[in-house]
Parts: structure tokens; C-alpha cells; sequence
């Protein structure tokens, strides 16, 4: 699909009224103030990009790459823009006029391969595990690396052993009488980064009468791709899945990552297969997908079993962008928390605040990412609670980083993790 035919560049710019509301809520013109950080200044620069009148530079992508995803100015535009999908299709248009071999062996060769991510992952550990990371930082050569990665290599915190799907098998039985057969969308950033959240769903909702499939041959979701300009591989990876699960008769497809589930809704399956001969099977997986969090209060109606009495501890919320603005999921989490025995849910300020994560972007602009974490610290410092939920491997990451920076005696945690908690200390 030609860049000047994509639906958001074709039929929505022109809508753009200037009205500078995008700017008002944006976080990262917040810390660098100038138009071209704006999603109003990126609006124009792709018209100008589509009518021919600036060129396709790195330069230029570079500009577009200052936007976290978070869509908060998509949904609070009041010309309905959807900025975000715009600068996408801009940043994969560029991209194909500026290719990098090291973008395509990262995002084609090895982050469309499972098996291959879960082996890095694995190096990674080996790495740690035997103290050569460390050896590595005092020596200053993780210095050597190139970009912001120097200082992002500290956000990745310790790798777990195995993956996720290593501790899984495909066809999880229900416990009790079946009530509906879901499908498991395994995201990349649960797997590798998170497998007690994975292994705590699958212990959930069997439980509570669910038969679980998980695929062997899930893909990532996409989502690393859009940012990173590789929208034509998004698109492969969108159909594979949604033939994947569709070979399954399932009642529902969930997933416990706020991005994944924000890559997999029936807007962004538009986006991505909307014209194409795929885009059948992406309706209907999109129309199954949702997530865990309204999932579990929506349609188990979760109730949790009273649990042996001790210390009560405050929970607070972080909303992830792509749940909150993407989805416009926001009660069910916090009324999530708010069942579970032995916490005490306390708001946080500005809880559907960026926490600057974003997928990749803390590694790619770790100074502006780190800005915008300040202040997310600042309100939870403030909201006085002993942990943080959020369901979105990358907040998670980025919110302990934040945690540990500065020092504060916060759990930073999966809901399902807090969940499977009060599992294992209800009282007999």
C-alpha cells in the first residue's frame, strides 16, 4: 500500500484545525517545548511529507521517533486524528527510503522468531548470571555501545532463568466445570521478561473455569515494528496470528499486556490489515481479544477467597498508555485491586500519566524517557503506597527502574501476581 493511500494520511490530516490541544497533554513536548516534538508540528510534517515538499531524511525520522505511541493526543483531539497511526505510516515510508541493516535483522530476522528471542533472552541471563554484565559496566565498556543504549542496558534488570513458555504447556485443562475455552495471547515482553504473570493466568483462570490454549507459534504482536517503522512486517505478523488463532474454536483470546492487547483491538487490526485479503481474519480475532484485567471482572466476576489475616498493604494503579488511551480501560483494574484480599487500593496522582517506557522507546531516548519517569515517581511517592500494579511488561520495567533509582521501598507488580498471592495464602 502506497504511504499517500493509508487511510490516516489520506483522510485525516486535512482535519488537523491547529488548535494546539495535542500539545496540552503531550509528555514529551512537556520536556522539550518545541513544535516539532509536538503532535501537531508531526501532523504537519507528515503533510508536508505526503505533498512532496520535504524529502524522506533520517533527519526527519529521527523528529517523528520523539513521539512515545501513547496516543494520548489521539484521544484527546477534538477532530478524532488518530496522530499516532499517522506518524507510523510516516515512519515506515521514511524507513523504506533509508533502510538499516541492523533494523532488519533485529526486527525481521529475529524478532519475528520466537525461538531466537527466547535464545537472547537466554544469553542475556548467561551473561548476568555469571557476572560478565557486570564485569562489563565496571570496565566501561557497555560505554561502547551505541545511542542512549549505554544507559538504557540498565532498565533490563535481572532475566529470568526460562521463559515463560518453557514453564507452559499448550492445552491447560479447567479446573471444575468449563465455562468457556480462551485462547493465550503470549506477548514477547511476558515471556521473556515476566513468566510468574504468565504462569499466574493460566493458574487464574483455570481455576475459575477456563480451558487455556496457548499456541505454540505465537508472533509478536507487532507492536516494536509500527515504532520502529516496519509496518509491512506488523502486517505479516498480524496475519499469522490471526490464522493462528483462528484454527482454534475459542470462545475468547486474552492477554495480560496492555500493548498486546492494544496491537490485537478491532482499530488497530484496521489499521494494519484493513484493504488486505487478511483483513476477514483480523476482525475476528480482534473481535475475541481483550484483556485480562476486563476479563476477569467483566466476564468471571472474579471472587477471591478470604485469606489468613495480616498486615493490610496499599496498592496504587499506573494506568499503561496503551490501555488507558488505546482501549479506554480504566475501572477494571483498580475495581481488580480492589477485590483482592489484604490490599487497600489508594489512587495515585495522575495515575493515566506516561511513565515514558513505551516498548523500546527508553532505550532509544533514555534521557527524555527518564524525565518523564520523574514525575510518575513523584506521584506514587506522593500516593503513599507500598506497591504499584500495572499490566504492561514495559511499564514494568521501566516503573522498577524508576523505583529502584530513587529509592523507595515500593513492590512494583502484575495484578496477576498479586492475585496468584492471595491464592496462595488464603486461609483453610
Amino acid at each position: 500500500m502506497e504511504f499517500q493511500d493509508i487511510a490516516p494520511v489520506k483522510e485525516q490530516i486535512l482535519k488537523c484545525v491547529r488548535c494546539g490541544k495535542c500539545r496540552s497533554v503531550c509528555p514529551v513536548f512537556a520536556e522539550i517545548r518545541t513544535e516539532s516534538a509536538a503532535p501537531r508540528g508531526h501532523v504537519f510534517i507528515v503533510q508536508m511529507l505526503r505533498d512532496g515538499k520535504i524529502k524522506p531524511t533520517e533527519e526527519l525520522y529521527e523528529k517523528l521517533t520523539n513521539c512515545l505511541m501513547c496516543e494520548t493526543c489521539s484521544v484527546n483531539c477534538p477532530s478524532g486524528l488518530d496522530i499516532h497511526e499517522i506518524n507510523a505510516a510516516a515512519r515506515a515510508y521514511i524507513y523504506e527510503k533509508n533502510p538499516s541493516l541492523s533494523k532488519n535483522l533485529l526486527f525481521d530476522s529475529l524478532w519475528t522468531r520466537p525461538s531466537l528471542l527466547r535464545a537472547g533472552s537466554k544469553m542475556v541471563w548467561l551473561a548476568q548470571k555469571t557476572g560478565m554484565q557486570k564485569l562489563a559496566r565496571s570496565a566501561g565498556l557497555t560505554r561502547l555501545l551505541p545511542g542512549d543504549l549505554p544507559n538504557a542496558e540498565k532498565l533490563s534488570g535481572d532475566m529470568p532463568s526460562s521463559s515463560a513458555r518453557a514453564r507452559l504447556k499448550e492445552i491447560n485443562p479447567a479446573r471444575g466445570e468449563k465455562r468457556f475455552r480462551v485462547g493465550y495471547f503470549l506477548g514477547c515482553g511476558t515471556d521473556l521478561m515476566e513468566p510468574d504473570v504468565a504462569v499466574a493466568l493460566v493458574d487464574i483462570l483455570t481455576r475459575n473455569g477456563c480451558e487455556i490454549i496457548v499456541p505454540k507459534d505465537i508472533k509478536c504482536c507487532g507492536l516494536p515494528h509500527i515504532a520502529n517503522g516496519k509496518l509491512e512486517t506488523a502486517r505479516r505478523l498480524a496475519a499469522h496470528n490471526a490464522a493462528l488463532f483462528k484454527s482454534y474454536d475459542l470462545d475468547y483470546v486474552v492477554t495480560d499486556c496492555a500493548s498486546c492487547s492494544a496491537s490485537l483491538n478491532p482499530h488497530a487490526m484496521e489499521f494494519l490489515l484493513g484493504g488486505t485479503s487478511h483483513e476477514k481474519d483480523g476482525q475476528e480475532f480482534a473481535s475475541k481479544t481483550i484483556d485480562i484485567n476486563r476479563f476477569l471482572v467483566d466476564i468471571l466476576d472474579i471472587r477471591l477467597p478470604e485469606i489468613k489475616p495480616g498486615h493490610t498493604r496499599k496498592v496504587t494503579w499506573h494506568d499503561p498508555c496503551h490501555l488507558v488511551n488505546a482501549q479506554g480501560i480504566k475501572a477494571e483494574p483498580r475495581e481488580l485491586l480492589r477485590r483482592i484480599p489484604g490490599l487497600e487500593f489508594v489512587e495515585m496522582p495522575a495515575a493515566a500519566s506516561c511513565c515514558g517506557g513505551s516498548g523500546t522507546y527508553g532505550v532509544t531516548h533514555y534521557d527524555i524517557s527518564m524525565k518523564i519517569l520523574d514525575k510518575k515517581m513523584n506521584n506514587l511517592e506522593e500516593s503513599g503506597a507500598d506497591i504499584l500494579a500495572t499490566s504492561c511488561p514495559s511499564c514494568l520495567m521501566q516503573l522498577r527502574h524508576g523505583v529502584k533509582e530513587k529509592g523507595l521501598p515500593v513492590e512494583v507488580k502484575h495484578p496477576l501476581v498479586l492475585i496468584a498471592e492471595a491464592y496462595a495464602n488464603k486461609s483453610r
